[in-house]
């Protein structure tokens, strides 16, 4: 099992309002995720797990299922699901909804106070926001919702949370690691 650096650019179109939002088309992240894939085939990889933390790269769904024929010699697992991300909310017990907490509330913030701190800007904790109707996000970007990129509540994160989150999705990944590479694929355990 080895891990490939991360590919750090997704489909943040969403997002262009905000300076400094830069995005590649679904069509590229489609082409990459596919060509990775095929890469690994000539090295024998049986499973490759895609870790994605952005609702945006949408693509990625079609782009796995359509991975998934059942003749492909490697199996692409995406991580974390709908589910997983529940699951994690309810372990870290983070007390507000997906829906409610959308981007850069107590669930990231949380996450980002774990693993990143220095990545919250002044102000971060005081910057709650909502916007219970999104309908035309989609149509007209985060930033008609929101004019700091903020569709939650901040102010409820932890580094707790954080870590707690983090350490479910962590022990989560088993179970599709578990899927994507036969038994008699594994390597040994130490």
């Amino acid at each position: 099992m080895f891990q490939l650096p991360p590919f750090t650019f997704g489909c943040s179109h969403e997002h262009a309002a905000y300076p400094g939002t830069v995005s590649v088309s679904a069509a590229t992240l489609a082409a990459i995720l596919t060509d990775i894939t095929a890469s690994l085939t000539g090295h024998g990889i049986a499973g490759l797990i895609v870790v994605n933390a952005h609702g945006g790269n949408a693509v990625l769904t079609n782009v796995v299922q359509q991975a998934n024929q059942p003749t492909a010699p490697v199996r692409v697992g995406l991580y974390p699901s709908r589910e997983d991300w529940t699951e994690a909310r309810t372990a870290a017990n983070i007390t507000t909804s997906s829906h409610d907490d959308m981007h850069a509330g107590e669930l990231e913030t949380s996450i980002l106070l774990a693993a990143c701190p220095d990545y919250l800007r002044d102000g971060w904790a005081n910057s709650d926001h909502t916007a219970t109707d999104r309908r035309y996000l989609t149509t007209l970007g985060i930033g008609a919702y929101t004019p700091s990129g903020v569709i939650g509540y901040p102010s409820r994160a932890t580094e707790t949370k954080g870590r707690a989150a983090l350490d479910h999705l962590g022990r989560n990944a088993n179970a599709l690691i578990d899927l994507l590479t036969p038994p008699s694929r594994r390597p040994p355990k130490p």
